[in-house]
């Protein structure tokens, strides 16, 4: 189906969140130095993009740990001083071509100059908006991998060893770089008061009536309360219908979102009738008071480097089971986003903040997707045990005007061929279906 758009104005509004940054794993320090080296200093929420196109074949080992050799499979950019940042990943021109290969980081953590092991970048970001949907202010989406969370960090080096040593000379994709993210300065947020900008007040009256122009936070609601959610939503309610108590939700207010980021305007499905379950694979390395930090890095990161119009989540839900807005156009709205390519139509993207192939997700981030689910869910009268007949919009895993029955909440990789939302995650969804159908009284 086509979504529809509302237009809003767009310009600079900024609100960042008082929150301390984890430092890396500890390693002996390393040299960061060279031509492209730059003087680390505090500046506002920014993203750095280095070329990695001429990557030197193989890199000297720098420590005893470090036996990557020059052989022509191998490609390495040395250690490099670079501004601060927390949150990095690669992307290229050709959102259809693919960066086959291991991808391996190692950065150094802001102030105690320690390096962190070598860690595995997932080469494919297996999340994207759907081919036509027109984002990016125009500009073509890009192939990226997935982002992945470092932490305060002053400086990086990385290898690359490629799929095919035969091949090494083609199979880097044009355009490749290096993104590093800086989430934004760490201040204290505005608790009150008219949003300072056209367009984060377009971002936050689009949750009227559920919480006040300029809220930080969607209050909870009980069920009884939540049947009113109904009419939010763009329906009418002619009688009691099934729906979970409203979870308390942080709007884009309270993480921190700079709306001048995003496109103006908002896009809207018709309805909302799946969910589809991600993990963000940004690693698990981060703490509860650190989740804003990691979202404000996600949204630079799909918005900036991706060319997306605005994050892909719908929603986020951090490892303590606190749950986020995401893209922006009203929490109760059926907002099209960019999380499920073939499936975005009619449904809503879910990130639980983390990677779980081999780590269980946290018991506080499972119930509270439960919770959201059967509120979320309930707005369109889905029954989350169900299925649903969706109509793919292109993918690799079904064609498109390919109809399939999905699942009410699905998890990414029933509508795409992926390991999203990884294995673990994946394996306590039937338990979540019921769970969330309880809670809306079915």
């Amino acid at each position: 189906m086509r979504p529809f758009l509302v237009s809003c104005l767009g310009a600079a509004c900024t609100a960042a969140l008082a929150l301390p940054l984890a430092p890396a794993a500890a390693h002996p320090a390393e040299s960061a130095s060279g031509p492209g080296a730059v003087r680390a200093r505090d500046l506002p929420g920014a993203t750095q993009s280095l070329p990695l196109e001429n990557l030197a074949p193989g890199t000297p080992a720098q420590d005893a740990r470090d036996l990557t050799q020059r052989v022509p499979a191998v490609r390495g950019l040395a250690p490099r001083t670079v501004r601060p940042f927390s949150l990095l990943g690669i992307v290229w021109d050709d959102a259809a071509a693919a960066l086959r290969g291991r991808i391996q980081v190692r950065t150094r953590a802001r102030g105690s100059g320690l390096w962190s092991g070598w860690q595995d970048l997932q080469n494919t970001s297996d999340d994207a908006p759907d081919l036509g949907a027109g984002e990016g202010r125009g500009n073509a989406a890009r192939g990226s991998t997935a982002p992945l969370w470092v932490g305060a960090s002053d400086a990086v080096r990385l290898r690359l060893t490629l799929t095919d040593p035969h091949r090494a000379a083609t199979a880097l994709p044009h355009g490749l770089r290096l993104e590093l993210v800086d989430p934004g300065p760490d201040t204290p947020a505005v608790r009150s008061g008219p949003p300072s900008s056209a367009a984060a007040t377009a971002s936050s009256a689009a949750n009227a009536p559920l919480a006040p122009l300029g809220a930080t936070e969607i209050p909870a609601a009980d069920q009884a309360t939540a049947q009113a959610d109904v009419t939010a939503a763009g329906g009418q309610a002619t009688g009691p219908v099934h729906i979970g108590a409203r979870p308390r939700i942080v709007t884009r207010a309270g993480w921190g979102a700079d709306e001048s980021l995003r496109e103006a305007r908002f896009v809207y499905t018709h309805a909302v009738r799946a969910a589809f379950v991600h993990h963000s694979a940004t690693g698990n390395n981060y703490t509860c008071a650190e989740a804003p930090s990691v979202i404000r890095g996600l949204y630079r990161y799909h918005v900036e480097s991706s060319h997306w119009r605005d994050i892909g989540y719908n929603f986020l839900i951090d490892k303590c089971g606190t749950v986020y807005e995401g893209r922006a156009g009203g929490v109760a709205k059926p907002v099209l986003g960019a999380h499920t390519l073939g499936f975005n139509n009619d449904s809503t993207g879910i990130a639980l903040l983390g990677s779980f192939g081999t780590t269980a997700p946290p018991r506080p981030a499972v119930e509270a997707l439960g919770r959201l689910a059967a509120w979320k869910l309930g707005l369109q009268g889905a029954d989350p045990r169900g299925r649903t007949a969706m109509t793919s919009t292109g993918g690799n895993l079904y064609r498109k005007g390919r109809v399939v029955r999905q699942h009410v909440i699905s998890g990414h990789r029933d509508g795409f061929k992926t390991e999203c939302p990884g294995t673990l995650l994946y394996a306590d969804l039937p338990a979540i279906r019921q769970v969330a159908a309880h809670l809306q009284g079915r």
